[in-house]
């Protein structure tokens, strides 16, 4: 950050008064531009035992399979978030079955939430940010196309999970080191 969003002055990091991180502020009015994680919601999206995917249609890691998920808007609550997104990417509708997977990545600043849901009617496509779209078992599950290490890790848990029929919610922090499968 260079300007500030609010009167164009020059930015300076440093730690304001009362603070304990370096924060951008204007050196003109003294605005703090704060910056704050990112939330990532999405689904795990179930369908007769079988896990909707996405085939990416964008960056990163186009043309890797993914489940539909993407970052949260204003205005919306993390399961509008996770069901907007299941639209956009698959055109599918969900009956959302509770949380699931709650991962930290600090050192990206992100934080992805991922839901259990039942995909309505069996309806789905490809959005306009999937190049395809398709169900598939867990013999079918493309691992080494999958796109990012969340998405690894929250198909690997539910079908642990599945054996046993017990779906907690796993919470775990994944870290730059952490980052091998």
């Amino acid at each position: 950050m260079k300007f500030c969003s609010n009167c164009g002055g020059n930015i300076t990091l440093l730690i304001p008064e009362g603070d304990h991180r370096d924060r951008h502020v204007c050196d003109d009015c003294g605005t703090i531009h704060y910056q704050n994680p990112r939330i990532i919601a999405g689904i795990l999206p179930i369908y007769k035992d079988k896990v909707l995917l996405c085939r990416r249609a964008i960056e990163p890691r186009r043309g890797f399979w993914t489940l539909p998920a993407g970052f949260m808007e204003n205005g919306e609550t993390t399961q509008e978030a996770a069901e907007r997104e299941t639209w956009e990417e698959a055109e599918a509708k969900i009956k959302i079955d509770g949380l699931y997977t709650l991962y930290d990545l600090p050192h990206i600043s992100q934080l992805y939430m991922f839901y259990r849901g039942t995909v309505i009617d069996g309806q789905f496509g490809a959005g306009h940010e999937s190049l395809e779209t398709q169900l598939f078992d867990e013999q079918e599950i493309p691992w080494d196309e999958l796109a990012f290490p969340t998405i690894y890790r929250t198909l690997k848990r539910y079908f642990e999970d599945r054996k046993t029929g017990v779906f907690n919610v796993h919470i775990e922090e994944i870290r730059i080191a952490k980052l091998k499968r």
